[in-house]
């Protein structure tokens, strides 16, 4: 939960770098939430329940994404490559589960070792 809230306090931060830890805290996070609402609304008739936060953690959900891909030396553009049908997907992916640039980039320090 610390890792979600932590995102969310960056509400529409796009610089610096993201640990993958942080991304896929808050993805698991956000994708249970979703999931709860989901079936909320499904019961209560209430599909809007989904809809409204989905929106909210629109930008906290870029940011973090840029943010990742920040972290392995890339520009936050390649979140675009999600576009292209499958492949991109699995591109992304494959960026977003690959481990951190180990020294300073372009985009600031490495966030493991300015944790610990």
């Amino acid at each position: 939960m610390y890792w979600y809230l932590e995102v969310l306090k960056k509400y529409a931060v796009f610089s610096g770098r993201a640990r993958r830890r942080e991304y896929w805290m808050f993805f698991l996070v956000n994708f249970i939430v979703g999931l709860v609402l989901a079936v909320i609304g499904q019961v209560l008739d209430l599909e809007i329940l989904q809809y409204l936060y989905s929106l909210a953690v629109l930008l906290p959900g870029l940011g973090v994404a840029v943010r990742r891909l920040h972290d392995t030396g890339r520009s936050g553009w390649w979140l675009l490559i999600a576009l292209v049908p499958l492949i991109g997907a699995i591109v992304l992916l494959v960026f977003l589960v690959s481990d951190s640039q180990p020294d300073t980039n372009q985009y600031g320090p490495n966030p493991k070792t300015a944790v610990a």
